[in-house]
């Protein structure tokens, strides 16, 4: 798709999502898996939670590379906000169900930060897309959770698997909620690049 893109791809991602949005593009990468910790600091917004992650994913990789071609790493950060509530991956049952409960025929906003880093610096950009839930029944929910679909994903859901069901209406970016916005990946990646052709 992009011949004469010259950098060596790395995703600093373990999301299987990830990796198959970032295939879409028909560009050659790796995966290397960061080891940060996750963990908004106080008087830390949404945005800027997402954002300091993203950097401090694609940070990580990039100064444990040893390889020789010159590395670009893409990271990314994924989180659904509600009002001033921040939605990350459920850590068990109950909260898996409440979340889906705080969603019911609610909008809520998926944010994802992406960072692209280099050798030299970093570049990052926030995306957001609103999405409307349907008014879900207990029932629903409990059917939903017992798939066990809603535990790797953040705000509890993943809209291109069964959770698609539960899904009203999207306005932005569909790949964002995915968690790997393609559009303004490509605009990050063209700012190190040039034009791709």
């Amino acid at each position: 798709m992009f011949p004469r893109f010259s950098y060596r791809l790395i995703l600093a991602s373990s999301s299987p999502r990830r990796r198959e949005l970032l295939g879409h593009l028909g560009l050659p990468f790796t995966v290397a898996v960061p080891n940060i910790v996750e963990e908004q600091q106080p008087g830390e917004t949404a945005a800027g939670y997402a954002l300091r992650n993203a950097r401090e994913k694609a940070e990580a990789v990039i100064s444990q590379d040893q390889g020789s071609q010159v590395p670009l790493v893409i990271a990314a950060d994924t989180i659904g906000v509600i009002g001033a509530r921040i939605l990350e991956k459920p850590r068990d049952q109950a909260e898996a169900e409440g979340m889906l409960r705080l969603l019911s025929g609610r909008d809520h906003v998926v944010c994802t930060a992406l960072a692209v880093a280099s050798r030299e610096s970093v570049l990052s950009q926030l995306v957001e897309t609103r999405v409307r839930f349907k008014v879900l029944t207990a029932e629903e929910i409990a059917y939903y959770v017992s798939t066990r679909e809603p535990f790797d994903k953040a705000g509890g859901y993943g809209i291109q698997g069964i959770g698609g069901f539960m899904v009203e209406r999207i306005e932005g970016s569909y790949s964002n909620v995915v968690g790997l916005p393609l559009v303004e990946l490509i605009d990050l990646l063209k700012r190190f690049h040039g034009p791709l052709s």
